[in-house]
């Protein structure tokens, strides 16, 4: 079967993640495009906030993809698969920064006192503004300019739209820090942006065509 035919047979039959994995698990590796399908764009999303370089972004989620695949026997189905698998890219994404030994102390108490955050002034007159595609730009712009502790719970509840437990399993942070990281990150973005964007946000950082499908291959070369 075509990776476009199984593709398409998953969306018709409605296969959860959890069916896939159970099927990659069985032997049918080759349902895991499926898998990393569903899942680019939240991937380049997260790893993408964290590290803030296209990139590196890459290179995290094939590794993740490739890690998840090698420890699919570890998924113990206590929380959703796609939040065991964003998990995993934080994770990398994380290391990725250590490696780089630019780690900043993600720690609330060290931030008390009010947040900056420096938006680069846009060279866009008011017309261009009001286009869809600028809208995505500035939307960009505004989330990759927030302090690191925040930017990650950003992108995954306003822009991902998980809800708060999710968002709190994916980065191995309490609810009530999801919660106050919000809140603060939200401030800083200026509630009218994301008000005035609305469901324009998922238009920001897209991860389609071209680099998707090498996402895809790159992964498989590694894997088989």
């Amino acid at each position: 079967m075509e990776g476009t035919e199984i593709l398409e047979k998953a969306r018709s039959e409605g296969w959860t993640d959890e069916e896939i994995v159970d099927k990659v698990r069985a032997g049918e590796t080759a349902l895991y495009e499926i898998i990393m399908r569903r899942y680019n764009q939240r991937l380049y999303r997260v790893a993408r906030a964290i590290l803030r370089n296209d990139n590196e972004a890459e290179d995290v989620m094939q590794d993740a993809y490739v890690r998840a695949y090698q420890h699919l026997g570890q998924f113990a189905h206590r929380a959703p698969f796609s939040t065991w698998l964003t998990r995993i890219a934080v994770h990398e994404a994380l290391a990725r920064v250590r490696q780089r030994n630019r780690t900043q102390q993600i720690d609330d108490g060290e931030f008390e006192g009010a947040c900056v955050m420096n938006l680069a002034e846009p060279s866009l007159d008011p017309e261009q503004t009001a286009l869809t595609s600028e809208v995505g730009h500035l939307l960009e712009e505004a989330l990759l300019a927030l302090p690191d502790q925040f930017r990650a719970v950003v992108m995954l509840r306003d822009v991902e739209e998980l809800n708060t437990e999710e968002t709190a399993e994916a980065l191995e942070i309490s609810e009530d820090n999801v919660k106050v990281r919000l809140h603060r990150g939200r401030a800083m973005v200026r509630g009218w942006l994301f008000q005035r964007v609305g469901a324009k946000a998922k238009d920001a950082f897209p991860f389609m065509g071209a680099r998707c499908d090498r996402v895809v291959h790159n992964v498989f070369a590694r894997l088989f």
